[in-house]
C-alpha cells in the first residue's frame, strides 16, 4: 500500500527541481499524478518517466495557474491533493528592483498558488471530499538575504496565505500547510550559481562542506516529507509552516 493510493495529485512545477522530486515520490506512493511546467520537451521527458500527466502551462497567467486544476479535474475527475512547488528565485535587492521583477514573483510565487488554491479547495468542498495542499516556501521568509528582497516578499505573503487559507478551510477537512526549504541541490540552484554569483564547478562540493550536515538540502528527501504531508499519515495537521532545514532559525553563535 503506498501512501498516495487512489489520490489524485497535481504538482504545480513540477517539471524540474523539488517539483520533479515530488511528481516521482507521489507516482512511487501510488497518486494518480498531473504536473505542469513551462517546457514542453522537459515535461513530456518527466511524463515518459513517470507516467505522470504533463501539463503545459506558465503559471505567471492567473488563469493557467486557476487552470492547471480545472485541467486535471477534467482528465482525472478530482483533485485529491495540491503542490505548489514553481518558483522564481532571480535576484534583486530593495534598491535595484524594478517594478517588473517585482511583479514577476508576485505573480510566479504568490498569485499563482492562490489561483491554483482557489480551484482546488473549491473542487473538494464542492465534493465535500477532503483534501491536502502543500506549499513549498522558504526559510528566507523570515528575513532572507539582501538580494532576494522580491522573492522574500512574495514568499513571506504565501506562508500568510497557508495560515489564513488552512483556517479558513478547517471544517471543510482540507488540510493545507507549508514547507519552508533551505539551500537545496536543484538544477535550478546549478543555474542560479553560476548565473548571479559567479559560481565555478566546485561550488556545490564547496558549499556542502560548510553545511552542518555536510550537504546541500536533497531533493529526494523533501519529496518524501511532502508526501507525508500530502498523506493522511499527517493526520489533523494543518496550517503548519515548518522550516525544513540544517540552520537554525533563530540560533546564535
Amino acid at each position: 500500500m503506498g501512501l498516495l493510493d487512489d489520490k489524485v495529485v497535481l504538482v504545480n512545477g513540477g517539471s524540474q527541481g523539488v517539483g520533479a522530486g515530488i511528481v516521482r515520490a507521489a507516482v512511487r506512493e501510488g497518486a494518480t499524478v498531473a504536473f505542469t511546467g513551462r517546457r514542453a520537451e522537459v515535461g513530456d521527458e518527466l511524463a515518459a518517466e513517470t507516467g505522470a500527466h504533463f501539463l503545459r502551462a506558465d503559471l505567471a497567467d492567473p488563469a493557467q495557474a486557476h487552470g492547471s486544476v480545472t485541467r486535471t479535474v477534467a482528465a482525472h475527475g478530482r483533485v485529491d491533493c495540491l503542490v505548489n512547488a514553481a518558483g522564481l528565485t532571480s535576484r534583486g535587492s530593495l534598491l535595484d528592483t524594478t517594478p517588473e521583477l517585482f511583479d514577476a514573483h508576485i505573480a510566479i510565487n504568490l498569485r499563482a498558488p492562490f489561483f491554483a488554491m482557489q480551484a482546488a479547495v473549491a473542487d473538494m468542498v464542492g465534493r465535500k471530499a477532503p483534501g491536502t495542499v502543500v506549499n513549498i516556501i522558504t526559510t528566507s521568509a523570515h528575513g532572507g538575504q539582501p538580494y532576494l528582497a522580491p522573492y522574500v516578499a512574495a514568499k513571506s505573503g504565501l506562508v500568510g496565505l497557508t495560515r489564513n487559507a488552512a483556517h479558513a478551510h478547517r471544517f471543510d477537512r482540507v488540510r493545507i500547510n507549508g514547507l519552508n526549504i533551505g539551500w537545496t541541490d536543484t538544477e535550478g540552484e546549478d543555474a542560479t550559481q553560476r548565473a548571479f554569483h559567479g559560481a565555478g564547478d566546485d561550488w556545490l562540493e564547496k558549499a556542502a562542506e560548510q553545511q552542518p550536515m555536510g550537504k546541500l538540502g536533497q531533493v529526494d528527501e523533501i519529496a518524501d516529507f511532502v508526501v507525508f504531508l500530502l498523506s493522511d499519515r499527517s493526520g489533523v495537521v494543518t496550517g503548519s509552516v515548518i522550516d525544513w532545514d540544517q540552520i537554525v532559525i533563530g540560533g546564535l553563535d
